[in-house]
């Protein structure tokens, strides 16, 4: 009855707060969802950390508890956690490398502090760390545990979504004086870090976006063509791809506004363009 009710507040967590990764599980065959979930709704506690603690040393303290619930070595019975509990037992059944789940928690330590992204290298590497891990880990529940030969399709899909939701993010992300615009591309252009925290848009800061655009667009390309080798049964480890250009095409658009604009798409909207890509097997 317990691990019913693990499963349920898992895919509750996510339709909640990540609809993107919600739908992923939907479409996904029924003997995979629940470790899916676990997958997912495990990602989005580590994401939420900043939001829920006051001081980034709590969240150190967060992360590290996942840390040792990971490893084994934690107080008390993580089996007994809603979300640890069905996590682990994903990890034992898919395979899954404890690593991978270390290194995306190490990662997102990077999001307690107001550090800027120093460049365009580091925040394909942030992406490889968070979202590229969790398209393999994805993949791995898909396949039974067996692995494939993804790295590049799964780094790609990673750093088109990841460079995405930041996108996304930005009004918000301004708004606490956390940068992860790169560095080196703010200077190509001309803009520092204090241009972006005044929250008003120049066409300079407008070059850096449509910049990144492009960028996610052409890891997004990538990802397709190798979308192609991919054997049809493992399709809906990549579904929450459908969800990147109808953002950055209204991104593109002349009245938006990064600063204030919230990119967020109808729940039917997901469900249809969820569904077309599930049947279809393409983007």
């Amino acid at each position: 009855m317990k691990a019913a009710s693990d499963d349920t507040y898992c895919l509750h967590a996510l339709k909640q707060a990540d609809p993107e990764r919600y739908f992923t599980c939907v479409f996904a065959p029924e003997k995979y969802r629940a470790a899916l979930a676990a997958l997912y709704a495990f990602n989005l506690d580590i994401v939420r950390t900043r939001e829920i603690v006051s001081d980034p040393m709590i969240g150190e303290i967060r992360l590290q508890w996942w840390r040792d619930a990971l490893n084994g070595i934690g107080e008390g019975d993580a089996s007994a956690h809603p979300i640890a509990g069905p996590l682990l037992k994903a990890i034992a059944e898919y395979h899954l490398p404890i690593g991978a789940l270390i290194n995306l928690i190490d990662a997102r330590v990077f999001d307690l502090y107001d550090d800027p992204m120093p460049s365009l290298h580091d925040l394909e590497a942030y992406c490889g760390e968070t979202s590229s891990a969790l398209f393999q880990l994805s993949l791995l529940i898909l396949s039974d545990g067996r692995s494939h030969s993804s790295a590049d399709l799964c780094g790609h899909a990673g750093v088109a979504f990841g460079a995405t939701a930041l996108l996304k993010a930005l009004p918000w992300h301004a708004a606490r004086g956390q940068l992860y615009l790169p560095q080196d591309v703010l200077r190509k252009h001309g803009v520092s870090s204090e241009d972006v925290f005044k929250r008003q848009l120049s066409p300079s800061i407008e070059a850096v976006l449509r910049e990144m655009r492009t960028h996610a667009r052409d890891h997004l390309s990538r990802a397709r063509a190798e979308l192609k080798r991919l054997p049809d049964d493992l399709f809906q480890a990549f579904l929450a791809l459908t969800s990147i250009e109808p953002a950055l095409r209204a991104m593109d658009k002349r009245h938006y506004a990064p600063f204030t604009s919230v990119i967020e798409p109808s729940r039917l909207g997901l469900i249809f363009r969820y569904w077309q890509a599930a049947r279809q097997k393409r983007l």
